[in-house]
Parts: C-alpha cells; structure tokens; sequence
C-alpha cells in the first residue's frame, strides 16, 4: 500500500511539471508569434515609407523654366528667386476640392507669377494681341493653367505666387519650389507642388 502510494504521488508530481512545461512551450510560442507579427508590420510600414520617399525625390526639382511664346526665356533656381521682388504671404490654406483644409502656412515667401513672366516678356503683336495661356507644370505632369486676362487684368494677378518657404522653413520635400493661386475658393486644384515649368502658349 504504501509503495502504491508513492507511485502515485510520483506520477502526479510528473504530471504537473509536464503541464507546466507545456503551458510555457505555448506561452512561448504565442509571444513568438506577436513579436513576429509585430516585426513583419513594422518591416510594411517602414518599407511604405521608404516608398513614399522614393517617389518625393524622384519628382523633386530643383529649378524652373519659363517657355513658349516669350521673347525672353529663361530658367531660375530659388537663389534667382530671392532676388526678385520677393514678398511675404500671410495665412494661405490648401483647401482641397471637397472643402478638406490640407496644409495652413501662417506665412510663406515668394514671387508674383506676374512679375516672371513680365520678365519673360510674352510675345504680343499689338496691345490686343491678349489670347494666351499660362501652364505652371509640374515633374509628375500636374498642371495648372491661367489666361492672360486672369494674370494681367484680374485681382487673381497679385495673388499667384511661387513661393520657395513655408512658415519659415525653405521647401523641400516638395521640389524647391512651388506655385499656389490665394484667391481661390478651392486653393487645391492650383497649388502645383514639384514646380518645373511656367509654359506660355497662344490660343489659336
């Protein structure tokens, strides 16, 4: 009897170090499996961001060339810029086409769209010759377009800018440069990141 006694308790104390050890195999593996998890998501994230800071370097330009009917063309970085009649635009929001406020500068620095292409000089005839259009493009082809009346006979003249800082800080991540309309009611549309070109073109 007392043999048959310590058997049992042999086999009992066995069996609770055996459960232990199982409990803590599956224990482990569950942690395993969460760190793993975990490591995959964050070899994602980190892979997207990268991505998405291929494709930003990728667009990113470094100067801008004014074209097509201008007897003058002429290609300027931001140092060509800032000696231009440079000017301080306060509170500009991007607002977006379905009314979502994307991006607020309290201030940004820059120069009217008028005053390069008055530098350019567009090719007229006579001073009725006033049928052009201006395409402010960007590296990913984005385009944004003005008539002339709306830059040279319209409030929305002195409120084109390209501008090369934001709130501060010089543009970077989004080319050097970029073009934004403030009179817009919608500013989204006509706010050209990646800047690489002011075209002038006639109507024909």
């Amino acid at each position: 009897m007392k043999n048959s006694v310590i058997v049992l308790l042999v086999f009992l104390i066995a069996f609770t170090f055996g459960s232990c050890n199982n409990s803590k195999t599956s224990e482990q593996k569950e942690n395993e499996a969460i760190s793993t998890k975990a490591s995959l998501t964050a070899n994602v994230n980190n892979s997207v961001k990268d991505a998405s800071h291929a494709d930003n370097v990728k667009y990113i330009s470094k100067e801008v060339e004014v074209k097509g009917d201008v007897e003058f063309p002429f290609t300027f970085t931001v140092d060509a810029l800032k000696k231009m009649n440079v000017v301080t635009i306060e509170d500009f929001v991007v607002v977006c086409q379905s009314g979502s406020e994307v991006k607020e500068n309290k201030s940004s620095k820059g120069v009217l769209l008028k005053d390069i292409l008055e530098k350019a000089k567009i090719i007229q005839t006579n001073h009725k010759d006033r049928n052009f259009y201006i395409v402010a493009r960007a590296t990913d082809n984005y385009m944004a377009t003005f008539s002339w009346a709306e830059i040279f006979n319209n409030p929305t003249g002195e409120n084109v800018y390209i501008i090369f800082e934001e709130n501060g800080i010089p543009i970077k991540n989004q080319g050097d440069m970029i073009l934004i309309c403030k009179n817009d009611i919608k500013t989204g549309p006509r706010h050209v990141t990646w800047l690489k070109s002011i075209e002038i073109k006639r109507v024909n």
